[in-house]
């Protein structure tokens, strides 16, 4: 018994253990796996209409099209309301690649704006600092997990008449003064992708949007840009989310919801254990923000050490992100301007993401905690 209890507490800790995850979800899987295969309906089929009706509902938007994936739901959103050549779009350069490569395949030109240190969401007053006259939208990545400062964003995009569009891919679920992310700027992009709150088994996303205009052009435009069957009216994509993975997430999206509570909880046992540990900086909450945790990130000096250390203690870690996008060949300096953007530099030097999954036990909240804390001492 002894020695049993030993060898679970050196046991590796994973970055996201999806297995423990899908375990007790297994019948259910497994039965609507069986019902879309006997059904012979594999593509936009009943499933996928009705995941788009729920996940609205969840949102609170009227309308919500599923995708092929998430890049593919920004990208389609910025086409949806017009974005393309000629136009500029604002981001984060401190976010996954998706989201500005989703500009160049508008057409658009990707500008940076640099993010705030403590939440690494963009920051409002360098999105405003970097507006040109050809801006036409600013894509607010809701990253790790927490809003990006919509509100103030929103009133931005109102006096100088631009587009919010929303990288909800990390934060589904999340809320913003009691409103769900993905629902406070004109379309919100979600992911699908199988680590991300609500995953499915390969890649798939969804825009969520009020504008029945945009939904429309939406649900021609993941179909090769034909309304109507075989009557083509632009260029559009094959992008359409796969019916058998919407049967898989609309398995999975009623627990969503204390899936996320447990990361919250989880989150809240990780600051306690690290609280007052120099050296360590735990994540921010915006006020009026509910966090749904996709990552939880802390701060370290000497990062790279320190993840070896935690390596070689059992714990799994991840760097979300270790260049920023202005620094990579896709986005040069002929194309994006780099200058003033010295936060997202520095975090990237810095940021280190812990396990924080809803499988995850505060046997093994305590463990990485306690790991972590003794390689920054060292």
């Amino acid at each position: 018994m002894e020695a049993n209890a030993k060898k679970a507490e050196n046991r590796q800790i994973p970055f996201l253990d999806l297995d423990a995850l899908h375990e007790p979800l297994s019948e259910e899987l497994e039965a609507a796996y069986r019902d879309v295969v006997s059904s012979g309906s594999f593509i936009l089929g009943a499933n996928v209409a009705a995941l788009e009706e729920e996940i609205a509902a969840y949102c609170g938007t009227g309308h919500a099209v599923g995708v092929a994936s998430g890049t593919d739901a920004i990208h389609l959103a910025l086409r949806a309301y017009g974005v393309g050549p000629g136009d500029d779009v604002i981001t984060s350069p401190f976010t996954f690649c998706a989201t500005a490569d989703s500009i160049m395949l508008a057409g658009a030109r990707p500008l940076f704006a640099d993010i705030d240190p403590h939440t690494f969401n963009i920051d409002p007053g360098a999105v405003e600092s970097a507006l040109t006259g050809r801006t036409r939208a600013v894509i607010a990545v809701n990253l790790y997990g927490q809003a990006a400062d919509l509100q103030r964003l929103r009133a931005l995009a109102d006096r100088h008449d631009f587009l919010l569009i929303e990288d909800n891919a990390q934060a589904l679920g999340a809320t913003l003064g009691g409103k769900r992310t993905g629902s406070l700027g004109d379309a919100g992009a979600i992911s699908f992708f199988p680590s991300k709150n609500l995953g499915c088994f390969g890649d798939g996303g969804m825009v969520i949007t009020d504008d029945e205009a945009a939904a429309a052009r939406l649900r021609s435009l993941r179909v090769h840009g034909a309304a109507r069957k075989y009557y083509s009216e632009e260029l559009g994509l094959n992008s359409r989310l796969d019916e058998l993975q919407a049967a898989f997430l609309r398995v999975k999206l009623p627990h969503l919801d204390s899936w996320n509570l447990k990361r919250r909880e989880n989150a809240c046992l990780y600051d306690s254990l690290l609280a007052g540990h120099e050296g360590i900086v735990t994540p921010a909450v915006s006020d009026g923000s509910e966090h749904v945790y996709h990552q939880y990130t802390v701060r370290v000096r000497e990062r790279e050490r320190v993840r070896e250390e935690l390596a070689a203690a059992g714990v799994a870690t991840a760097v979300y992100y270790p260049v920023p996008l202005h620094r990579q060949p896709l986005f040069d300096s002929a194309l994006v301007p780099d200058a003033g953007l010295s936060e997202a530099e520095k975090a990237t030097g810095e940021v280190l993401s812990l396990p924080i999954g809803p499988e995850l036990s505060e046997t093994q909240v305590e463990r990485v905690a306690a790991s972590l804390i003794e390689a920054v001492s060292r």
